[in-house]
């Protein structure tokens, strides 16, 4: 049901942007009163809306004009939308709304919103109004979305910093911590998307986060960019809308839930129950595989996470089916080989303690295998 409300405002929404942007490009010349300000919106707990979202105001009262421009959108209709998005290939886009609409998009999904007023000069305000609607008007607000690079966040960064001339927004917080960490307390209250982003995820997420890509983090670092010797934000954040929503609860996404998941698969030992589980690890890490040659998001490139979900467990199992036991203790030992090295890369990582309960699960079963088919060693007396 939300989706295909999502889907219906979308469509009214790309109807409305393609009427105002043509009309907000008819050269009008802002009043002396005008503002501009960045709107961030917290977060919410859908998937699309755990890190929230940014976006660009121009207010004019004396020109009746209260317009957002969201470099948020993409069309769900695009052909081969899913591979698309894999590949890195999607094209996001900017629209527009009225205020109004857009705020109550917020209230509707009962998410905060928040205003920081840019303290520019006149000249200024018109030349960043120009240039969003000159980017809508020539197809320049299409971009190509990537997760870290290229987002909603760092295109309003980028359009900002172009129009003033340097790059005054700058990130200045949080500088000696890796995009993972910074990441990681986004997914608090959601486990399994906690779990999947940390195993998804390769080398490039654990460089250091000196690339502002996330809205909060934005509007942290806006009271601390300058413009000419003075702060860039000089009046206080505005808060538009607020929420205080308990974090959600569920039985099944938890840590918990996890634990019994895998404290069942050790306990009952099953032939069959491992050869499964086995197995849809090492098709994941196939997959993993696939996309890190595949895709053009480089946050999936170089993957050391394959080597707890190891292809080579699939093959161990087939040998396990076939009782060829010389196969299985040598396959097995490499797979635990592996594992120490994936331990190893992993000790001072933030997501080691949310995978340990499969490492040691791996290690566990592997151990039983090697214990179970290695030769017996003769006895000299």
């Amino acid at each position: 049901m939300k989706t295909n409300i999502f889907k219906i405002t979308l469509f009214f929404t790309l109807i409305f942007s393609l009427i105002s942007s043509h009309s907000f490009s008819q050269n009008i010349i802002l009043s002396q009163n005008a503002n501009v300000s960045i709107l961030t919106c917290g977060t919410g707990n859908e998937s699309y809306s755990l890190f929230g979202h940014t976006a660009i105001r121009i207010s004019d009262i004396e020109n009746n004009l209260d317009v957002v421009y969201n470099y948020g959108a993409f069309d769900f209709n695009t052909p081969n939308f899913v591979a698309k998005f894999a590949k890195g290939d999607l094209q996001y886009f900017a629209i527009t709304h009225h205020f109004t609409d857009f705020i109550s998009q917020y209230v509707y999904e009962k998410r905060s919103v928040y205003e920081q007023e840019l303290e520019l000069p006149y000249n200024l305000k018109q030349k960043i109004f120009d240039n969003l609607n000159t980017s809508l008007a020539s197809g320049d607000s299409y971009y190509t979305y990537k997760f870290i690079d290229k987002n909603c966040t760092s295109m309003v960064v980028d359009i900002v910093n172009k129009t003033l001339g340097e790059t005054s927004i700058i990130k200045k917080t949080d500088t000696n911590l890796t995009y993972r960490s910074i990441l990681y307390p986004y997914f608090d209250h959601h486990f399994y998307e906690k779990l999947g982003t940390s195993i998804i995820f390769g080398t490039k997420v654990d460089e250091v986060g000196n690339h502002l890509f996330l809205p909060l983090e934005l509007m942290e670092n806006l009271n601390l960019a300058q413009f000419n010797n003075q702060k860039l934000v000089q009046k206080e954040t505005k808060t538009l809308l607020e929420y205080n929503e308990a974090p959600p609860t569920s039985w099944w996404n938890n840590y918990y839930s996890f634990i019994i998941i895998l404290g069942s698969i050790i306990l009952l030992n099953n032939k069959t129950i491992n050869k499964i589980y086995f197995s849809i690890l090492g098709l994941i890490g196939v997959l993993f595989i696939f996309l890190g040659f595949y895709s053009g998001h480089l946050e999936l490139a170089n993957n050391y996470n394959v080597l707890l979900f190891n292809p080579l467990l699939i093959i161990s199992f087939w040998f396990y089916t076939k009782t060829k036991s010389k196969w299985i203790y040598n396959l097995s030992l490499l797979n635990l080989f592996l594992l120490i090295i994936y331990i190893i890369i992993l000790i001072n990582k933030i997501h080691f303690l949310i995978v340990f309960p499969m490492i040691f699960t791996n290690g566990y079963l592997l151990t039983k295998l090697v214990m179970h088919h290695r030769k017996p060693v003769p006895i000299i007396i």
